[in-house]
């Protein structure tokens, strides 16, 4: 059932784009908020950490002038969704399962899945358990790794050594989000700058650190933001996390180990529709797990292209638009 009733749109209606609707509907037991524009072919895009649609501005626009539908939800604890309170709401079935409410109350029967970050995981589980729903997959950011027989945290510990690894230190509730919550707009800032491809390397964000250090203290805030980030950007993101808090998007960091619990069946699962992987040069998930750009051949089955943009950081689709845009474009029009 959908819910068009708009009742919370104060930060949205600022940035509104030509033909860019915001709507509600019911979904696996949540209200979803989801902007839409175009008409054509269904393309499902998933935000990741901290963001929201708004990550997608730039290829909403670019995919449904393209010919296109263009849905881009805000996911399970952020923006204008609901942010259940329990901490196992947000494990991944839940998360597909709110993808494919929003696909079903919008009467879509197959769609193109594109995802960036967490909204990666989401994504290809969502192609791994309904490849009736989604016939080809975008991945941005994380490279699909098909579930291995170690448990994630136990992992990460090996990846950290001595020191703290980000997603670890994640785990504690209640302890990093007293950090973001504190001052949303730096917090903000912080993140998306020293995880870009912009600072240098001083400032880089640090995805392993200090015993004593608090993660609000690995990165830096810029003095000018880069080109690619306006003061309208930040103020939207700082806004939407102001309002709704970190601790949702937190939660799902706070599911790895109770996602590999619940997934047995899928060790070695390939993904294997039509697919395009994109990422940054700098971005920071290449060097945590170095041989998954090169696994993914092998993984993704259905793999078009696999592109690495020179000097880009994490955010990918927000840093080089234009780029990813083209690329996007390309792949659904060769589907």
């Amino acid at each position: 059932m959908q819910d068009t009733k708009d009742d919370n749109l104060n930060a949205g209606d600022a940035i509104a784009m030509a033909e860019l609707t915001h709507n509600f509907v019911q979904t696996n037991g949540i209200r979803m908020h989801y902007v839409e524009q175009g008409a054509g072919p269904a393309v499902i895009m998933c935000h990741g950490w901290p963001e929201s649609w708004y990550s997608w501005r730039h290829q909403i626009a670019a995919l449904s002038e393209a010919g296109y539908r263009v849905i881009a939800p805000d996911q399970r604890g952020y923006g204008q969704t609901d942010a259940p309170a329990p901490i196992e709401s947000y494990n991944i079935f839940n998360l597909t399962g709110d993808i494919v409410g929003l696909v079903n109350a919008l009467g879509i029967k197959s769609a193109t899945i594109i995802g960036h970050d967490w909204g990666a995981a989401v994504a290809w589980y969502s192609a791994l358990l309904r490849p009736d729903l989604f016939h080809s997959i975008a991945l941005l950011s994380v490279p699909y790794g098909p579930r291995t027989p170690m448990r994630p945290t136990d992992e990460m510990k090996e990846i950290a050594g001595d020191g703290n690894f980000y997603q670890l230190y994640f785990q504690e509730p209640g302890k990093v989000e007293k950090e973001l919550d504190a001052d949303a707009r730096r917090s903000v800032m912080m993140i998306l700058y020293s995880a870009s491809g912009d600072p240098p390397p001083a400032e880089q964000w640090r995805f392993i650190f200090g015993r004593n250090e608090k993660f609000i203290e690995t990165g830096v805030v810029p003095k000018t933001l880069p080109k690619w980030l306006t003061e309208k950007d930040v103020e939207f993101y700082a806004g939407e996390f102001k309002r709704a808090g970190f601790r949702g998007g937190i939660n799902w960091y706070r599911n790895l180990d109770r996602n590999w619990e619940m997934t047995p069946f899928l060790d070695g699962a390939m993904l294997r529709q039509p697919s395009i992987f994109i990422a940054g040069e700098h971005d920071a998930v290449l060097k945590m797990y170095p041989p998954a750009l090169d696994a993914v051949d092998a993984t993704m089955t259905g793999l078009r292209k696999k592109v690495v943009i020179p000097g880009a950081g994490h955010w990918i689709q927000q840093e080089r638009p234009n780029e990813v845009d083209r690329l996007l474009i390309e792949f659904l029009k060769g589907l």
